[in-house]
């Protein structure tokens, strides 16, 4: 879970977070507005006049963390994080209004060689430069006979003459992904300083996370926060198949499924304007079959909907949870 996270936001330079729905149909990206971006400055109407052809949906946005509704006339401003809602192939052209477009990221460079690096390594290898820096021989050795394209370079990720020598300059974003928060914090602040364009730190102790993120490090990794979501899912109730933790669990990405009819449902049969929703919850998009509807106030819900929900107060996750709860009536 936590290699497919790191590898989602190498996919999409420029993101804070990218999480998947619907088996990949739908994905939720977080960034910061820039200031420049088109979009700065513009009310979330303008989105819509300004790109006729794609269909997304704003969810939140935080301004100095603390979350705010959007609406049509809400105004980024620079520094901004939105979070939005789109098919799967539209997510590039909405970045680009929030922020200059950065290039694909192609030389990566991975610290620590474990389970997450390595796997890491493997989905790369084959559209990536891809270099793995980790301190054990041992290990290395067991690197290079299992990764076909991967340089494996023994020796540390703190050493300042290692990473001069592999040309950490050249460096599109480099990747600390040991058990060691130390290690990881020391060398991507050294890998930035001589002059890697992007660092991504994995951060055990996530009381740490806020601290260092947005500074030197541009993005900080949580593996509790990355693999929190699945443990949710089992414990929500309703038929909820997907749970995404957001801004370090203080809110929460849910895909349920609508079940039922108009009698028993409180969702089935209604447009997304009658649904009765917990404050601060928004309903960003339903897929139906292969097809990705953007909640707009006159999409019907039906039964079998896969809805997508952004809920900034946690308190209501019950609330939410009883929605999607069929009635008697229905059996």
């Amino acid at each position: 879970m936590v290699t497919d996270h790191v590898r989602r936001l190498i996919e999409h330079p420029g993101a804070l977070q990218v999480l998947e729905f619907a088996g990949g149909l739908v994905q939720l990206v977080a960034v910061k507005a820039f200031y420049g971006g088109p979009l700065v400055g513009q009310d979330l109407a303008f989105l819509r006049r300004h790109m006729p052809n794609v269909d997304t949906r704003v969810a939140a946005i935080y301004r100095r963390n603390r979350p705010i509704i959007p609406r049509g006339d809400t105004v980024i401003e620079a520094d901004d994080e939105v979070f939005f809602l789109a098919a799967r192939r539209d997510i590039r052209a909405v970045m680009s209004e929030l922020r200059r477009v950065e290039r694909d990221f192609r030389r990566v460079v991975i610290a620590g060689g474990g389970n997450i690096g390595e796997r890491l390594a493997e989905h790369l290898e084959h559209s990536h430069q891809v270099k793995i820096i980790e301190h054990s021989l041992e290990r290395c050795t067991t690197l290079s006979e299992r990764l076909d394209r991967t340089v494996v370079l023994h020796g540390s990720a703190t050493s300042k003459r290692l990473l001069e020598e592999e040309n950490i300059e050249e460096c599109d974003i480099f990747c600390a992904l040991t058990n060691d928060d130390e290690v990881n914090i020391m060398s991507s602040l050294l890998a930035k300083r001589l002059g890697a364009k992007k660092v991504l730190t994995l951060i055990n102790n996530a009381a740490y996370v806020d601290l260092v993120q947005g500074g030197e490090i541009d993005i900080a990794i949580s593996p509790q926060q990355a693999t929190i979501g699945s443990l949710l899912t089992h414990v929500r109730r309703g038929d909820i198949v997907n749970v995404h933790s957001l801004r370090r669990g203080a809110a929460e990405a849910i895909e349920a499924i609508a079940h039922g009819d108009k009698q028993s449902s409180k969702v089935v049969g209604r447009t997304i304007r009658e649904i009765d929703l917990p404050d601060g919850t928004t309903i960003g998009a339903i897929v139906r079959g292969k097809e990705v509807i953007i909640a707009h106030g006159d999409v019907m819900v039906e039964s079998g909907d896969h809805v997508i929900l952004f809920v900034i107060d946690k308190r209501r996750i019950r609330d939410v949870e009883r929605l999607f709860q069929v009635g008697l009536t229905f059996f």
